[in-house]
């Protein structure tokens, strides 16, 4: 049954690729909403992984047709990379943006830490992060989408380091920590715990990871004079 799927899937992916290099329309105009099938997308995949995934899979979960899908996403890796975008624009760019952009340096870090655990804790399913899973799964055999997730973790390392060397022109965190190391270093914890929450989903386990990574920017403490 797999077999005869996957033979489907290469069946109708060479089909459309053909049909776009005769310059012919691969069926009738997009009448669905691109957003609610994409969302649907990274659904499926988050819950059953890429290899797992099936086009069949893809196309019942998105309402389309095999060549409805291609006509608007591509084939399947095409379709993996615009649903990872779409989950990182919707979760981890736009948490980005929002504490960098309205909440003092310090606790900007801080304030990420308590939402990532909350949502580590909160996940009923244990789906974990569609990227951290993605960067396990994928990374290592797909160059493209490898290029992708790295320059996420990029985006999270450049949140870290920018933010830390605010604190320290601010004055909240100690100027003799490396801002890049320190960066390197939370964004290890944060993979960390993202991993370690799919099976143990505890909050004294996950804080008890983040609390010594985030006491690094605490400025020391001054010894009361008698």
């Amino acid at each position: 049954m797999i077999l005869a799927g996957w033979v489907v899937s290469k069946l109708l992916s060479h089909w459309c690729r053909a049909q776009v290099a005769k310059g012919l329309p691969m069926g009738r105009p997009r009448e669905f909403n691109e957003v609610a099938a994409l969302e649907a997308a990274v659904n499926c995949f988050w819950q059953h992984g890429y290899e797992a995934t099936s086009m069949r899979d893809l196309t019942a979960s998105m309402g389309l047709t095999a060549p409805s899908l291609y006509n608007a996403f591509g084939d399947k890796q095409a379709l993996f990379a615009r649903a990872l975008e779409r989950y990182l624009d919707c979760t981890t760019r736009d948490r980005l943006h929002r504490y960098e952009s309205s909440l003092p340096p310090k606790r900007a870090i801080r304030q990420f830490f308590t939402e990532i655990i909350d949502h580590s804790i909160n996940d009923r399913e244990r789906k974990g992060c569609f990227l951290v899973n993605s960067a396990l799964e994928v990374a290592p055999h797909q160059s493209e989408l490898r290029a992708v997730i790295a320059e996420q973790f990029g985006e999270i390392e450049g949140f870290f380091k920018r933010c830390i060397r605010a604190a320290q022109a601010d004055g909240t965190a100690p100027r003799g920590i490396n801002a890049n190391d320190a960066a390197r270093l939370l964004l290890g914890v944060l993979l960390g715990i993202r991993v370690l929450a799919r099976s143990t989903p505890s909050r004294s386990l996950l804080e008890g990871a983040v609390r010594p990574a985030l006491a690094l920017l605490d400025l020391p403490r001054k010894n009361k004079t008698r």
